[in-house]
């Protein structure tokens, strides 16, 4: 449980990134591109989104998407059938499971597993702001609050986009601002915390 729905809503709009420096990895050049400028950051915003599950007892194959932002741009890896989680994996496993590259995001708690099963990357070095940020355990901090603390602005979380089939063969804009939002956003709140330029303890 996170304090998101206390954000006070008279402030400004975030305005994220845009969306030119949103790169959904779809070819070998947007790969090589991304692993370019993945690998040769020191810390990297980090998220998943995966296909809400609405019956009881059924069980989710996600992620079906995988954010990994630095300050500039967010790379956003669909992940829905065998040979995309071939084409993606060598280069979310170099980022992913790097010890040199502290990968940062909120509420983190079911992707380690997930992408364990699924692609068989075992994360390593990775920083669960909602808990690092938090000085109360029953009531850590999410992404909004965060926002809202560091940038005195407001994070949209949109619950119709946030619940919207992220396993669909084509994202729409709104699908991809958000994802890479909450990969960057993520990124910034860190670099603007207490805990910026503690990644190598």
């Amino acid at each position: 449980m996170n304090d998101d729905l206390d954000v006070s809503q008279d402030l400004p709009a975030y305005p994220g990134i845009d969306m030119e420096k949103i790169c959904l990895v779809q070819t070998t050049s947007q790969l090589a591109f991304a692993e370019e400028q993945l690998l040769q950051a020191r810390v990297l915003g980090f998220d998943t989104e995966s296909k809400p599950i609405f019956k009881i007892g059924q069980s989710s194959d996600g992620p079906h998407l995988i954010q990994l932002a630095t300050t500039e741009y967010a790379f956003l890896f669909p992940i829905l059938n065998g040979a995309q989680v071939e084409f993606a994996t060598p280069v979310l496993k170099a980022a992913l499971e790097s010890k040199t590259i502290l990968k940062v995001g909120f509420g983190l708690g079911d992707d380690n597993q997930r992408l364990l099963h699924k692609l068989g990357v075992k994360i390593a070095h990775v920083l669960d702001l909602s808990r690092a940020l938090s000085d109360n355990r029953k009531k850590q901090m999410g992404a909004k609050r965060a926002v809202e603390k560091y940038f005195g602005q407001v994070l949209q979380k949109s619950k119709r986009v946030s619940t919207s089939n992220w396993a669909a063969e084509s994202l729409n804009e709104r699908q991809l601002k958000y994802a890479a939002d909450d990969a960057q956003s993520a990124l910034l709140v860190y670099q603007a915390s207490p805990l910026a330029g503690k990644e190598k303890s």
